[in-house]
C-alpha cells in the first residue's frame, strides 16, 4: 500500500505505508513542519488531510500533544444509561484516534537496513520498529513496493510509532507480577500486558490450595495464554505439564520466551491454536476477553469479544477436553453485566447449556486506578466491578 504527496518544489513523491493495525493509508497528504500552527494542523486533519512531518522530531511530538488537547471534547454528551455511556466513550476514543493518527513521520533504511527516522533529533527506533514491523525491507504490505521504483521511504503514524517505542520499553524492562513472587513478564508488541493483577491473585490462591493438598494437576491447559503468565503460574505451583494456546503467533512467541525466562520452559508447551489443544486435561484455565464488542486494534482482541463468541465457544468445548473429574477455572469480570453489554443470566445460561455446573467461586475487587476515578463516565460500573474465578465441572 502506498501514499503520495507533492513537495514544496512541486515534485510528486510516493512511499510505502506501514501500519501494524491495518489502518489504510490516508488519501490526502501534505508536507508540514514547525511553521504550521496547531489550529491549521487541526483543520487539515479534521478535513481528512494527513500531515507528513519534515521538521525536527521533538516539534512533531509537541504538535501531537497540542492536537490531543485540541481533540478533547469540550463537553461530554449526557448518557441515559451506562450502556450508552460505554458506546459514547468508545466512539469518542475512535474519533480521537483517527485525528491523532494523521500526523505522519518518514522512515528510511539505515546501516544494515535498520529502521531510522530521517528527521533532526529523532530517537533510535531500530529495535522497536523491527519487533513491531519486521525487517525494513518487508515493511508495509509484504511484496508490494511503492509505485516509484527509486523510493526507499516508508511513512507511518507518529502516534503508532510512540506506541511501538513504549511497547518496546515494556518488553525490555518487563512487568512485575506479584503473583509470580515479583518476577517479571516481558510482553511482546501487540500482546496484552498483565497489568491487572486481580485475576492472577485469584489463580495463584487457587493453585496454592491444590499444591498444599498435594493435588496439582497432571496436565493443565491455559487457553488464550497471551504473555503466558497463567501458564507460568500453574507450572510454578506444581502442574506436571501445561499446554498453553493462542491464535496470535506473536502471543505464542511471547509465551514461549517468558516460560524460558521464568525457568518453566520444560513444563510449558505453547501451541498456536484456536482455543483448545488436542487431548484432555485435569485443569483448564481461561481468562477470556471481558467485554462483548468489536476490537479495533491488535490489543483490543484481549479485551473485546464480539457477541461473547470466545467465551461461549470456550464453555461449549470444555466437556470434550476435561478429564473425568477435572475442573475448569474461568477468570472473568462482571463489568460487561454492569454496563448492560451482557445479560445478567447469560453467563449462567451458557454454563448450563454446555452441560457444566459451578462447583465454587472466588471473587475480588479491582485495584486499578480507573475504579477510583470519579470523572470516568463509567465510574459507577468500574467502582463496583467484581472479578471472579468460576470453578466449573462437567455435570
Amino acid at each position: 500500500m502506498s501514499l503520495h504527496w507533492i513537495q514544496d518544489d512541486g515534485a510528486v513523491r510516493s512511499a510505502r505505508w506501514v501500519s501494524d493495525g491495518g489502518t489504510p493509508a490516508p488519501r490526502r497528504v501534505v508536507p508540514a513542519d514547525s511553521r504550521i500552527g496547531t489550529a491549521a494542523a487541526y483543520r487539515h486533519i479534521c478535513e481528512g488531510t494527513a500531515l507528513l512531518w519534515t521538521g525536527d522530531f521533538p516539534s512533531a511530538r509537541q504538535l501531537l500533544t497540542s492536537l490531543g488537547k485540541r481533540a478533547e471534547p469540550r463537553r461530554r454528551p449526557k448518557a441515559d444509561s451506562l450502556t450508552e455511556a460505554f458506546h459514547l466513550q468508545r466512539r469518542e476514543q475512535a474519533r480521537r484516534t483517527r485525528i491523532l493518527s494523521l500526523l505522519l513521520v518518514p522512515y528510511e533504511a539505515g546501516e544494515g537496513g535498520a529502521w531510522t527516522i530521517p528527521l533532526k533529533r529523532a530517537p533510535e527506533v531500530a529495535e522497536a520498529c523491527a519487533q513491531a514491523y519486521g525487517e525494513f525491507e518487508t515493511a508495509g504490505d509484504a511484496g508490494e513496493a511503492a509505485e516509484e521504483p527509486d523510493s526507499a521511504t516508508v511513512v507511518g503514524s507518529l502516534r503508532e510509532l510512540l506506541g511501538v517505542v513504549g511497547a518496546y520499553e515494556w518488553r525490555r524492562k518487563g512487568v512485575v507480577v506479584p503473583a509470580l513472587g515479583g518476577d517479571r513478564i516481558h510482553p511482546h508488541y501487540g500482546v496484552f500486558s498483565p497489568v491487572r493483577g486481580e485475576y492472577l491473585d485469584l489463580a495463584a490462591d487457587a493453585a496454592k490450595d491444590w499444591e498444599a493438598r498435594g493435588l496439582p494437576p497432571r496436565v493443565a491447559f491455559d487457553v488464550g495464554t497471551g504473555t503466558g503468565v497463567l501458564a507460568a503460574l500453574l507450572a510454578r505451583h506444581g502442574a506436571g505439564r501445561v499446554v498453553a494456546t493462542d491464535l496470535d503467533p506473536r502471543a505464542v512467541a511471547c509465551a514461549r520466551e517468558n516460560a524460558d525466562r521464568l525457568g518453566v520452559g520444560p513444563q510449558v508447551r505453547v501451541e498456536q491454536a484456536d482455543l483448545f489443544p488436542e487431548g484432555r486435561a485435569d485443569l483448564i484455565v481461561c481468562n477470556p476477553p471481558w467485554l462483548p464488542g468489536r476490537p479495533r486494534t491488535r490489543l483490543d482482541h484481549a479485551v473485546y469479544d464480539p457477541d461473547s463468541s470466545f467465551l461461549h465457544r470456550f464453555l461449549a468445548g470444555l466437556p470434550e477436553h476435561l478429564e473425568p473429574g477435572g475442573e475448569a477455572w474461568l477468570l472473568i469480570s462482571d463489568l460487561a453485566e454492569r454496563l448492560g453489554l451482557r445479560g445478567e443470566s447469560e453467563l449462567a445460561d451458557a454454563i448450563g447449556a454446555a452441560g457444566l455446573e459451578v462447583t465454587g467461586r472466588e471473587t475480588t475487587t479491582p485495584r486499578h486506578g480507573r475504579a477510583f476515578d470519579r470523572d470516568d463516565p463509567l465510574y459507577e460500573a468500574r467502582s463496583r466491578e467484581i472479578t471472579s474465578l468460576w470453578r466449573l465441572a462437567v455435570r
